[in-house]
């Protein structure tokens, strides 16, 4: 078919005759126009191409798709991002200001609460419509209770908001403001709510009516003290992916005190724990949360908290399916502080901070005012100093502090002293809304600005010490000041580089005394070389090959790979015979012993309770904390040795107990009694305590009555021990167990507090470290025998003393597993500076004790 189309070219028109035709069929051939063809080639007239370029062609198509996607994203945004929404939850109080409580309202069924809940959430819908970055994204709010005061509602408010403007919405909620509903017929007044402020909250404590099956309403009165508990306890767990929570009220005008008497939850880590949370008000706001707990605290921890308000709120969160039995609480109702505070004019006395040894409220301001005769300056000592919370950057104090002459402190703090320039000083503390804590003891003392420490040394802190402390090595003064701008004694006295002076005898012990290390520099060995704990340099090669190469077994005690060696006394026998390379390989957790040996008999050295609780003085144990240990009685006599529980039947203790003195026979079995689980000794009858008859004694044979040597005795029990949360057995070590110096072990016991003092009635604790067995020869010479080992600080201070005899050594060890390393043996006096306790050493025995007890 002949085509009349003409086209453009660059020449203009042009008639191309028979000389060029157009196909009916559509191609493309290399790029060219479609539906061309050219003559052939015996053609002699010049074809000129007058199409547009293929590159041309080629932009468009391409700005064509460009603009297409462009439109294609947009509508997609606008359709499906753009109307994507966020939805959040605010959980929020407000006050109602021209109404009055009733008692209705505590009711959440009752007509009153309802009509006014319906009023507040209309109120809340006027507020929000008026806020762009509310009003079109609100959904729904809800009332979850009512307090006093005059009348604060508690509530949360849903939105579905657009993701831009999340951040938007959220400065909005926490602003403070207030609304007002017009009366609905003239002869009622309007409805004004004031303080209204939310806050984003986690909508798993989203309180919903369907969600009440772990809900609960308790309401205390003068006198009371209510108690409460997760469901079951104690018999069973609390339920799994549980929601629960307690709204604690009081009378108007009243705080609520509540105690956590007993708390034992899944522990804190980082999979997700279950979660405890205390809050100041009836809603679970983060701005308002006075604590969070998770873990296990044993029963005396100090888990009192105070409300600044008649109202707290307690809620549980569980995120784990692991089963623990919760905890049980208490609360009363306190009157409310007029005042806090107060003008203190004696010379001396002392304050704290509000409800103290209780957590202090929140949202506190005190101020002590103090003046002492006019002649006299005023030092403040703070005893106790507990201001933590968290998140809070170490050196600031934006949260809670106390303020003396305009400086804040906060934080956790050992015992410290302030001053003034004057008779007269002005303490202020402060607490904000959330979280508390202990907070403090202080006393106020006069002194003679001339002459503050009388005959003594002062401290830069402000502390009096004796003046021959000054320059003799040891800290006194908790900023080292007694110990600054010193001339050591080059006789007995080593000048560290940083010109601190310490005794001769601290030089290559193997610890850093000096603090900068410089007491143990010159002490090194060679460049692959190990060096022993007695001093011996030997090759790196031979660490760890099995053989005793320092000669004191060093060299193998800290290996950790549990290949096969040849057996030595220093390596681990497993019950094959084989013997391992690794260092204290029993009970670890760890299989390294091909027959499985080395963690078989491993129900030892076990606890309920592993937190260590802050005790004023650091002495207090706490109960269940060290279940094996064992108070002996002799008949008419209470308290006089101590022991620990090995096994169901066996018990350890110091042979010196035994021996017959004046005319009372130690040695007899009958004359003694054992308690197991005892924490007061005023106290032998409570539940837990478990009173048991001695069957027979045995003193090691080679027990040296004058030198102490052997010092050890095994008790067996009349009736097997039933283990409980208060009474376990400890591990034993092997004979190749390895407590290396400078390692923290704890001491325990009824003893006596101080040389010459009196017996104490609750177990005390105290941390201690192994002491170099070179050292400890050099300050006890001719008197340490390989069965002994000195444990204590060489600067004194804590130690065991009268009372203590027999009681265990207590050693932390990998795995968590705790083994008794000695036994309280003897002391030139308690606690005294180069005179560390001497404890019988008991992997030296391990053969004896199997031999003669079967454990």
């Amino acid at each position: 078919m002949r085509s009349d189309r003409a086209r453009k070219g660059s020449g203009g028109r042009k008639d191309l005759g028979a000389g060029l035709k157009y196909s009916s069929r559509l191609e493309n051939m290399n790029g060219l126009e479609e539906g061309l063809e050219f003559l052939p080639v015996n053609n002699a007239e010049k074809v000129e191409k007058r199409g547009p370029r293929h590159w041309v062609v080629l932009m468009v198509v391409l700005t064509v798709i460009l603009l297409v996607s462009l439109l294609v994203g947009f509508l997609v945004w606008h359709f499906h991002y753009r109307n994507m929404r966020v939805q959040k939850v605010f959980n929020g109080y407000l006050r109602i200001t021209n109404e009055n409580f009733l008692e209705a309202y505590e009711n959440s069924s009752s007509p009153e609460f309802i009509s006014l809940a319906n009023k507040v959430k209309e109120a809340l819908k006027l507020l929000y419509s008026k806020i762009p970055a509310l009003g079109p994204y609100y959904k729904e709010s809800a009332v979850t209770a009512f307090s006093e005061g005059s009348i604060i509602s508690y509530y949360w408010s849903e939105f579905s908001i657009p993701p831009h403007l999340v951040d938007d919405a959220e400065r909005a909620m926490a602003q403070e403001r207030m609304v007002t509903l017009p009366p609905r017929a003239r002869a009622r007044h309007s409805f004004q709510l004031t303080s209204v402020v939310a806050f984003p909250t986690d909508p798993r404590t989203l309180q919903r009516t369907q969600d009440n099956s772990c809900s609960f309403a308790l309401h205390t009165r003068s006198g009371e003290l209510t108690r409460f508990a997760t469901p079951g306890f104690p018999d069973s767990p609390y339920p799994a992916r549980a929601r629960c929570q307690w709204a604690l009220r009081g009378d108007a005008d009243s705080v609520l005190s509540l105690t956590f008497r007993s708390f034992d939850v899944a522990p804190c880590d980082e999979r997700g724990s279950d979660l405890v949370t205390v809050y100041n008000t009836l809603n679970p706001m983060d701005p308002h949360t006075l604590v969070q707990l998770c873990g296990t605290y044993p029963p005396s921890y100090n888990l009192t908290f105070l409300s600044s308000q008649n109202v707290l709120l307690v809620t549980l969160i569980t995120n784990t399916e692991r089963r623990h039995p919760g905890f049980e609480a208490t609360f009363f109702q306190l009157p409310k502080m007029s005042s806090c505070g107060g003008y203190l004019r004696d010379t001396q006395g002392t304050f704290s901070s509000p409800f103290y040894p209780g957590h202090y409220p929140p949202n506190m301001d005190c101020t002590w005012d103090i003046e002492v005769p006019n002649n006299q300056n005023v030092k403040l000592r703070f005893k106790v100093f507990y201001l933590l919370e968290p998140d809070v950057p170490l050196g600031t104090c934006p949260k809670d502090y106390v303020e003396i002459n305009g400086e804040k402190y906060c934080g956790e703090k050992p015992q410290f002293v302030v001053t003034s320039k004057s008779n007269k000083i002005t303490v202020r503390f402060h607490s904000d809304q959330s979280y508390t804590d202990t907070g403090f003891l202080a006393e106020y003392l006069s002194y003679d600005s001339s002459d503050p420490c009388p005959g003594q040394f002062m401290c830069n802190t402000g502390r009096c010490i004796k003046k021959e402390l000054r320059c003799d090595g040891w800290a006194d003064c908790t900023d080292f000041s007694d110990e600054l701008h010193c001339q050591c004694n080059a006789s007995h006295q080593f000048t560290c580089k940083n010109k601190f002076c310490k005794p001769l005898f601290w030089l290559c012990d193997g610890m850093n005394d000096c603090g900068d290390n410089s007491d143990e520099l010159m002490c090194t060995c060679p460049d692959q070389n190990f060096k022993c704990s007695n001093g011996k340099c030997v090759p790196k090669s031979q660490q760890c090959d099995g053989k005793d190469d320092c000669g004191d077994g060093s060299d193998e005690a800290t290996c950790d790979s549990g290949r096969v060696v040849t057996c030595t006394k220093h390596t681990y026998r497993c019950h094959n015979g084989l013997c391992l390379s690794k260092g204290n390989p029993e009970c670890d957790g760890t299989k390294d012993c091909s027959d499985g040996s080395d963690e078989k008999d491993c129900d030892c050295g076990l606890r309920s309770f592993t937190k260590q609780a802050r005790v004023v003085g650091g002495v207090d144990a706490e109960v269940g904390e060290w279940p094996w240990q064992v108070s002996l009685h002799a008949q008419g006599q209470g308290h006089v040795c101590g022991a620990s529980l090995i096994s169901p039947s066996w018990l350890v203790s110091a042979a010196h107990c035994f021996i017959d003195d004046k005319g009372f026979r130690y040695s007899d079995p009958k004359q003694w009694t054992a308690f197991l689980g005892l924490h007061d000794q005023s106290e032998r009858d409570v539940s837990g305590v478990q009173e048991r008859s001695l069957k027979r004694i045995i003193r090691h044979p080679s027990f040296n009555d004058f030198t102490f040597d052997y010092d050890l005795a095994l008790l067996e029990l009349e009736q097997p021990a039933e283990y409980s949360a208060v009474v376990r057995a400890i591990c034993l070590p092997d004979a190749s167990h390895d407590f290396p110096a400078g390692k923290a072990i704890w001491v325990t016991g009824w003893g006596h507090t101080q040389q010459g003092g009196s017996a104490a009635l609750i177990l005390q604790k105290g941390e201690i470290r192994v002491i170099n067995q070179t050292t400890c020869e050099k300050l006890l010479p001719q008197q340490i025998t390989p069965r002994m080992m000195c444990v204590g600080f060489l600067s004194g201070g804590v130690d065991a003393c009268q009372g203590d005899s027999g009681g265990p050594l207590s050693s932390v060890e990998d795995g968590g597993r705790i083994f008794q390393a000695g036994v309280v043996s003897w002391g030139e006096g308690c606690a005294q500076r180069n005179k560390p306790g001497v404890y019988t050493k008991l992997s030296m025995f391990r053969d004896w004790i199997k031999e003669q007890t079967g454990v």
